[in-house]
């Protein structure tokens, strides 16, 4: 005759915590198993039932049933066992992120996983491994610029309070340009790699056929580009393109102009130009802070859609495809959303361990 499981019980909070275990999907796939051991012996199963439905043997039924009965769910886990005496414990982590503080050898720019081995000589898997487990990432590095402008927060304030609160019946501008883009003729097409892999393929050669100049405006409340492209970035372009963009833009009598600029040295000094459009009024971004200027979110997208990989016989070539894209691009364009990370000077630290404490 088939054994039942000894009748066992427990509170009702402890049989919820079980369930959850038992369903987990995160939890260690052991801790699952006896789970579901110990909440088939609550409900009453005969052993030869348990065994068969989740592949056990009757003894390690009766094992874990007895470790619940004298402890619970922690009697679940496994006791401690005897073994080999921990090599890399918490004196070895404290060598290995000490190390990381010390300038690197060899006249290293920067310390990484092999480097730290070999200077430790100790294991370099288990470096990669408490690396990983810190998270300390020597290879990333994040690249920042932060504006010295004494100005910088009334002019952040201005420029923001144009993307979040622009003023009523006024069209809000972002203006900028990206000068020298060449115009390379390569070979391009796709290639198989040796994993069986089709990537994109650009010969390394090329020749140059020339350069173009983009100016480019964002209407920031429908997303919508104004492109021109020229042969030079002289003042004059500048101002050829505004008088060209203040002809596309929405106007009425009371329509204001706010643009939204850099200060790259083509941008100033307009005041004549200024004068004679009155409902034009410039902002500038603080100085090492064109980030500020929500044009340039759409000159990298442009980057990657259009030039990254590309191939141009000519300068009327190049010229064309960004037109093409400027012409594509605003049939579905929508506006950027302004959200930008604060990012202070006193985040960077000298040393990782003045950065843990």
């Amino acid at each position: 005759m088939s054994r039942k499981a000894k009748v066992i019980t427990c509170e009702e909070g402890v049989r919820k915590e079980l369930e959850r275990i038992s369903r987990s999907q995160t939890e260690e796939t052991r801790l699952v198993r006896r789970s579901r051991i110990i909440l088939g012996c609550l409900n009453g199963q005969r052993i030869m039932d348990i065994c068969a439905e989740l592949g056990e043997h009757a003894d390690v039924i009766i094992k874990w049933r007895g470790r619940f009965e004298k402890f619970g769910i922690p009697g679940l886990c496994d006791a401690p066992r005897s073994g080999k005496p921990v090599t890399y414990d918490g004196q070895w982590r404290q060598r290995v992120l000490g190390k990381l503080g010390e300038p690197p050898p060899d006249g290293l720019a920067r310390w990484d996983g092999p480097t730290l081995a070999r200077v430790l000589e100790t294991s370099e898997d288990a470096v990669q491994r408490l690396l990983k487990k810190e998270g300390i990432q020597l290879a990333r590095m994040r690249t920042w610029c932060i504006s010295t402008d004494p100005e910088f927060a009334p002019k952040a304030a201005d420029i923001v309070g144009l993307y979040l609160n622009p003023p009523q019946n006024a069209v809000v501008i972002s203006v900028d340009e990206k000068p020298s883009i060449q115009a390379l003729s390569r070979r391009t097409g796709v290639v198989k790699t040796s994993n069986g892999k089709i990537v994109s393929a650009v010969k390394s050669t090329y020749r140059r056929n020339g350069t173009r100049n983009l100016f480019a405006a964002l209407e920031t409340a429908t997303g919508i580009i104004h492109g021109r492209t020229t042969a030079t970035k002289k003042r004059t372009d500048f101002l050829a393109f505004m008088d060209d963009l203040l002809k596309e833009l929405p106007c009425t009598e009371s329509t204001n102009y706010h643009v939204i600029l850099d200060n790259y040295c083509i941008h100033k000094r307009c005041d004549a130009w200024l004068a004679a459009h009155p409902n034009v009024t410039f902002h500038y971004t603080p100085t090492s802070a064109s980030w500020l200027n929500l044009v340039e979110v759409w000159f990298g997208i442009m980057s990657r859609k259009v030039l990254r990989g590309a191939s141009f016989e000519d300068t009327e070539a190049l010229a064309g495809a960004l037109g093409a894209y400027i012409n594509a691009y605003n049939k579905t364009a929508e506006p950027f959303v302004w959200k930008k990370r604060e990012v202070r000077g006193t985040q960077i630290k000298d040393t990782l361990a003045n950065l843990r404490g």
